[in-house]
């Protein structure tokens, strides 16, 4: 089994899914009392928050690409950023590093049309619903890839920074998700890309009338192939 590297803590909240969902799918493949190999360096949110809003991806990804440079030096044999938003700065990540980082955007694209799904909606931070780092991620793959419209892209960005990063799942909030869904399958979009890694805390498969494609869970199941493939 190789040792699976990860950036978290972009939120903790979220990286705690990780690796819950890690150990969770080691032990379903090997059975018994296996868990992952992992190691895990969790930055502080509020500093690369902070540089998301200003604007500073570049000094963003350097932080980053030294979180990846220590997980490589504990003995990590692959990297995941684990956070959709902060694939801006993957290449940055991926030149520091000599293994191979796991890209969310290719994990997520790769299972969206292997369930024949060509029109999809994409829920995110307004960074990744707004700028093309993500989607044209998802379009090289041959995606069609819908957002919400401005007043609803506010909404989802919203939730996701003062409730979900900080723990919070509130009922109202779900039914607000499931109305900008509705939206996005009124347009044609045959399934729903939850591009955060928070939103999986709000939303399950059946608060959706279509596919939902939860990016935590795809990533961790990929970082857990590729592990013990090696």
């Amino acid at each position: 089994m190789r040792t699976i590297g990860l950036i978290g803590g972009m939120s903790w909240e979220s990286t705690a899914e990780y690796y819950r969902l890690l150990n969770e799918l080691t032990r379903e493949r090997l059975g018994g009392l296996h868990s992952a190999k992992c190691v895990l360096y969790s930055v502080d949110f509020a500093e690369i928050e902070r540089l998301q809003v200003e604007g500073h991806w570049a000094e963003a990804g350097k932080v980053l690409a030294a979180a990846a440079q220590a997980v490589e030096a504990a003995g990590a044999d692959l990297v995941l950023i684990c956070t959709n938003t902060m694939h801006k700065v993957a290449g940055a990540v991926a030149s520091a590093v000599s293994v191979p980082l796991l890209h969310l955007g290719d994990v997520t694209a790769q299972a969206v049309t292997a369930a024949g799904v060509g029109k999809v909606g994409l829920l995110g931070t307004a960074f990744t619903m707004e700028q093309d780092f993500y989607r044209g991620r998802l379009a090289q793959h041959g995606l069609e890839v819908l957002v919400p419209d401005a007043g609803q892209r506010a909404l989802v960005h919203r939730v996701i920074y003062e409730e979900l990063c900080l723990g919070v799942v509130r009922e109202e909030s779900r039914a607000a998700y499931q109305e900008v869904i509705g939206g996005l399958v009124a347009r044609g979009a045959q399934g729903v890309i939850l591009g955060c890694t928070e939103i999986e805390l709000l939303i399950r498969p059946q608060d959706s009338p279509v596919p939902v494609f939860p990016t935590t869970r795809l990533h961790a199941d990929a970082a857990v192939a590729a592990a013990l493939s090696g």
